[in-house]
């Protein structure tokens, strides 16, 4: 996603719930255990579910990855690589709700940011996987 990307109306709650079940999905197929977390476009929680026996952290964590995704208009994983690049990517550490952790991704429809979707329970990496699997199941 550009971080040109306008942005549009905030996703409906029956949208933010159909992200959610497929990231969820995508981690009940793999046999991982995650919260995830859907927000509009200004971060403002719209959906939230936690799998049952997911690490409690992560309750807190999807939210501020898919707040990150949503006000930042990136995934996460851009913040993590930035980070992991060294250097000047280190700076990142000094945005305020820069996440700098894979699993945030934005949620376009229509060519414009609707809102983001944050998982966390995994690994970073398997964190992304589920969020993207939410996003692709809205992408218009």
């Amino acid at each position: 996603m550009d971080a040109v990307t306008p942005i549009g109306p905030p996703l409906n709650v029956e949208t933010a719930k159909k992200a959610a079940a497929a990231a969820l999905a995508e981690a009940r197929k793999n046999n991982w255990l995650m919260a995830v977390a859907v927000v509009d476009p200004n971060g403002a929680l719209i959906y939230y579910e936690k799998m049952d026996n997911t690490q409690l952290g992560s309750a807190e964590v999807c939210i501020d990855k898919a707040r990150s995704a949503a006000l930042f208009k990136r995934p996460t994983k851009a913040f993590q690589d930035a980070v992991a690049s060294g250097g000047a990517g280190l700076r990142m550490f000094a945005i305020r709700g820069a996440v700098p952790v894979e699993g945030g991704v934005p949620l376009e429809m229509g060519g414009k940011l609707v809102g983001a979707i944050g998982l966390s329970g995994g690994q970073s990496e398997q964190d992304g996987q589920c969020a993207k699997a939410g996003a692709d199941a809205i992408k218009m």
